[in-house]
């Protein structure tokens, strides 16, 4: 048998060519076979991403650590993860979002990637997210809120949650789920504080806990957000035109939620008529009920221009939705974790409770007011500490306007995204000492026992800068009252066996829910 010289031609420039690329590959394998995170040709990093994305935060903790805090990541040539500065670094922080705050905004996809919460306080940006945030503020800041959120949190405690816990620890060893309970417990509180409306997501019986379409859309909504950030935009695009994976979940979710948020717009125009036919002398009571429904009766709109107000109103309470139930929730489900597991911290917040909040053997419950939980140092160092190991947004991004220095010494070119790990900052050494990795309530308090204010680009849970967060009073209220009322009744201990991991989501859930006994307490 015989080739012809010009087969035979082609054979040795493949087998070149193949011998080539071998040698190339070999070459970076035993150049990279010791790198944390190796950049191959096309595909850049993303390999060392996808084998870590189960564990992603403490992967990113450790990658940041072994790079002095800040780190450059290469992404594929075919995806929406194109490069960006990943950092930990509290000084490029405190430059992102405070002292050249201006120059890091939202960048061009945010909008459509975060599409799901329409115009909101989270997508806008410039003018429109400063007139946004002034009226929220505005709002969240009026004392007749606080005190109708204190009697609201207090009203659902006293009626549900913890008759809810009472049944079933009466019933001896069942497990729970408190992630999903306090997730039900939280968006009730939520809606009941943005319209006055409260949906009671706890089961009437205790005992048919089924799934509600419309408290599981905010957890879909996150998921579609995330989605959108790991996959080329094509693909997702592609998604949403043919209505399937996860762009069909999406449309789904968005459908229950909207056609719920309407039954609150309906419930609070309704209150608000009531309203209208109260003497003065209620009218500021009334003017509490819900945050939104003060804005809810635009009579004087035509119907065009009600439905965009309408839209406006869904889109807001999507967002405060997403940021009020989710975060509080998981924050939550963290704290109570990181307690059960330590016997300790869980006997000094109970003497705490008997110190300060049953002097005279009144009602735990009546007793929980903000003045009186504030005098619980104790309790807030471990809200804090939990907070700080397990932020309930453990990633936030930004995006370059213009060419710019990190206090690195890092160089940020225009457009590149710029990422800060919540988590990560958390486990720092710079920032929290070489016992960073412990759960140590005592860090928060002075020699005084008075608590140690920490800056906000160091302890970053509730952001830093204008963009910082406004509802971090109203998380710690829900929190300590929560953890005050369920503490001192109730002994939670996790379920033997069962595994404790961070979900990859935009919210830092736990992966395979909290699964615990509850038992009664004897004080």
């Amino acid at each position: 048998m015989q080739f012809c010289p010009s087969t035979m031609t082609m054979f040795q420039y493949i087998t070149l060519f193949v011998a080539i690329i071998f040698f190339i590959i070999y070459n970076i394998w035993r150049r990279n076979k010791n790198v944390l995170t190796p950049n191959w040709p096309i595909v850049g990093m993303l390999p060392s991403l996808l084998r870590n994305l189960s564990n992603i935060h403490d992967y990113a903790a450790l990658v940041l650590k072994n790079n002095g805090g800040t780190f450059y990541f290469k992404g594929p040539w075919f995806t929406n993860i194109a490069n960006f500065v990943l950092t930990s670094d509290p000084m490029n922080v405190h430059h992102i979002t405070s002292k050249n705050f201006s120059n890091y905004g939202k960048g061009p996809d945010f909008p459509e990637i975060f599409e799901v919460l329409g115009a909101s306080i989270i997508t806008l940006d410039s003018n429109e997210w400063k007139q946004e945030r002034t009226l929220l503020h505005s709002l969240l800041k009026k004392k007749s809120f606080e005190t109708t959120l204190q009697k609201n949190v207090q009203r659902k405690l006293q009626n549900c949650l913890l008759p809810f816990l009472d049944h079933h620890a009466s019933k001896g060893v069942q497990v729970l789920d408190l992630q999903d309970i306090f997730e039900r417990f939280t968006f009730d509180i939520t809606c009941t504080f943005l319209f006055g409306f409260d949906p009671n997501s706890f089961p009437y019986n205790f005992n048919e806990f089924a799934e509600i379409a419309y408290v599981n859309a905010i957890s879909v909504l996150e998921d579609t957000i995330l989605f959108r950030q790991c996959i080329p935009k094509c693909m997702w695009k592609l998604q949403k035109w043919l209505q399937i994976g996860q762009e069909k979940k999406n449309k789904v979710a968005l459908e229950n939620l909207h056609q719920f948020l309407l039954k609150c717009i309906i419930s609070s125009k309704g209150n608000e008529e009531k309203r209208r036919l109260r003497s003065s002398e209620d009218v500021e009571e009334s003017d509490s009920l819900g945050l939104l429904q003060g804005v809810m009766n635009k009579a004087e709109l035509g119907k065009e221009e009600m439905d965009q107000y309408e839209k406006y109103i869904r889109d807001t309470a999507i967002t405060l939705l997403a940021a009020g139930n989710g975060t509080i929730s998981s924050g939550l489900s963290w704290f109570f974790w990181l307690v059960s597991t330590h016997p300790i911290v869980e006997a000094k917040i109970i003497q705490e409770i008997k110190d300060n909040l049953l002097k005279l053997n009144e009602n735990l419950i009546d007793n929980l007011t903000m003045e009186k939980i504030d005098k619980l140092v104790y309790l807030h160092g471990v809200i804090c500490e939990a907070l700080r190991l397990y932020p309930p947004i453990p990633f936030e991004y930004k995006c370059a306007v213009k060419s710019d220095i990190l206090p690195s010494g890092d160089h940020v070119s225009p457009n590149l995204k710029l990422v800060y790990s919540l988590y990560a900052m958390g486990r720092m050494k710079q920032i929290w000492g070489e016992d960073c990795l412990e759960f140590k309530p005592e860090r928060w308090i002075s020699d005084k026992g008075q608590i140690i204010h920490v800056p906000s680009y160091k302890f970053i849970t509730f952001n830093a800068g204008p963009r910082s967060c406004l509802g971090k009073e109203i998380s710690f209220i829900q929190m300590k009252m929560v953890a005050v009322a369920v503490v001192w009744k109730f002994h939670v201990q996790v379920i033997e066996g069962h595994s404790i991991a961070p979900r990859v989501s935009m919210i830092l859930r736990m992966e395979h829910g909290f699964k615990v006994n509850v038992s009664k307490r004897c004080i």
